[in-house]
């Protein structure tokens, strides 16, 4: 891990305003004692595809697989009416059995289709036989992914998709797609669904060799376990306040941007290999922009339904779903935030550098992407999550000079704003500020002006 860059007036702030400590020692995708589930689906849909990573060469590499299942039309009742026909009406699958997977989400053919509609999901844990309710998967449709005209846009790898679902470790799933409803004259007509609908069911494998956790506490008898549990959301924030900062580093940084007097000190950030990415699984090389002027807050959509033990395996399945399901380079955010305020890599490229990503379409140009995970609709975000922003904000807008309580402007690459259109945002700005979006949910955005303050504040203004 690279050092901290602070500066002495970063180490005054950083006493009262502290990133809550990482968890260093994930725990395993399958709980011990759980049951084994079928091997194989006892009947595979024609046209399923399974998709594995590539095979292992070393103890580091790590597995997951995506198993990709075409959806039919329902024969329930619930068509469209007035003559639509099956390309309007529902579409899902029935109850199946699957090999085991721990997040889902819906694909179509074309990225630039829209889906109208409704997302549901229900799910059986591995080993039990009870079935969870229904779901409701998020709908990205395009505001998410690479700009317009850019090469990561013109891939013919790209899918339209949903948001992804965390469900954990589960081996059942059944799922539905129920079109909009367009009142007419003459009688209410479904809109058609995109075409080539598919759930993927995403496995983001074992976890990656983690380290061997600190040693037993002083004053346990001879032959005693010490027994090492997560911290709760509120003792990591408790425990944060005497840690994360060490000795001042500059090398990782540009000359000129170590030359200005407002950054934020360097919070830890867990890097790919710490949550266990696949780097085979994107394409190879980096793409950089220019500057970071601006940071988009997502949320995830990925429910709140995770341990942040399970965090890295949440990461693990996001990107296999990015890159393997919905076509794109890499992992679309340029990092992301759990719900204890721990601080990942997203995309490759460095963490220093303006790695160029596919989170706020239109603007992914001079800016960064943050995801916390998690859905913040109507859940409030923990503290630790609004630290974690404002603490890194101060350190990566800080390398840019960058005031996180001051406006910026981006040009428009298409989508929301007219192509070219200058657009002046918030320093920290949310996705809806860019595009016609929920995100990252009404809970989350209404935090943003409490992190601008913070994170000022640890750049010493």
């Amino acid at each position: 891990m690279r050092a901290y860059l602070a500066t002495s007036i970063a180490v005054t702030c950083a006493t009262a305003l502290a990133l809550p400590i990482s968890l260093a020692t994930p725990a395993a995708a399958l709980p011990p004692g759980a049951s084994a589930a079928p091997t194989a689906p006892p009947s595979m849909d024609p046209g399923a595809r399974d998709t594995t990573s590539p095979a292992v060469t070393s103890e580091a590499d790590v597995a997951g697989s995506t198993q990709s299942l075409p959806l039919a039309p329902l024969g329930d009742g619930r068509r469209a009416i007035g003559g639509a026909g099956a390309s309007g009406g529902a579409q899902g699958l029935t109850r199946r059995d699957v090999r085991p997977f721990s997040l889902v989400g819906v694909v179509w053919d074309d990225a630039q289709d829209h889906l109208h509609g409704t997302v549901q999901v229900r799910t059986r844990a591995t080993g039990s036989a009870e079935w969870s309710a229904w779901q409701d998967v998020e709908i990205h449709n395009d505001d998410h992914g690479a700009d317009p005209g850019t090469p990561e846009a013109a891939r013919g790898a790209l899918r339209g998709a949903t948001a992804p679902l965390w469900v954990g470790d589960s081996d059942g799933v059944e799922v539905r797609v129920q079109p909009d409803r367009q009142d007419d004259i003459a009688a209410a007509v479904a809109e058609a669904l995109p075409e080539g609908l598919r759930i993927e069911l995403v496995d983001p494998g074992p976890e990656p060799a983690a380290d061997p956790g600190p040693e037993p506490r002083a004053g346990l008898a001879h032959g005693a376990r010490a027994v090492h549990r997560a911290p709760t959301v509120e003792e990591a924030a408790a425990a944060s306040v005497n840690a994360q900062l060490a000795s001042v580093g500059t090398a990782a940084i540009p000359a000129a941007a170590a030359a200005k007097p407002y950054i934020g000190p360097r919070p830890k950030i867990i890097t790919r290999k710490g949550w266990g990415a696949d780097e085979r699984l994107r394409e190879k090389g980096f793409v950089y922009t220019k500057a970071v002027k601006a940071a988009f807050v997502h949320h995830s959509a990925t429910g709140n339904n995770y341990t942040c033990r399970q965090a890295p395996s949440v990461l693990r399945s996001i990107y296999r779903y990015h890159t393997q399901s919905s076509g794109w380079r890499d992992f679309g955010y340029n990092f992301a935030v759990d719900k204890c305020g721990n601080i990942y890599e997203g995309r490759a490229g460095g963490v220093a550098k303006p790695v160029h990503g596919a989170h706020t379409l239109g603007f992914n140009t001079n800016s960064m992407g943050i995801a916390v995970l998690g859905t913040y609709s109507s859940t409030t975000p923990p503290a630790a999550v609004v630290t974690a922003v404002a603490r890194l904000t101060a350190w990566k807008l800080g390398l840019h000079g960058v005031n996180p309580k001051g406006k910026t402007t981006l040009v428009s690459a298409g989508g929301k704003y007219k192509k070219g259109k200058k657009v002046k945002f918030n320093s920290i700005a949310g996705h809806r500020d860019g595009y016609s979006t929920a995100c990252p949910g009404a809970r989350l955005y209404g935090k943003l002006g409490t992190a601008r303050t913070a994170s000022a504040k640890y750049q010493g203004r």
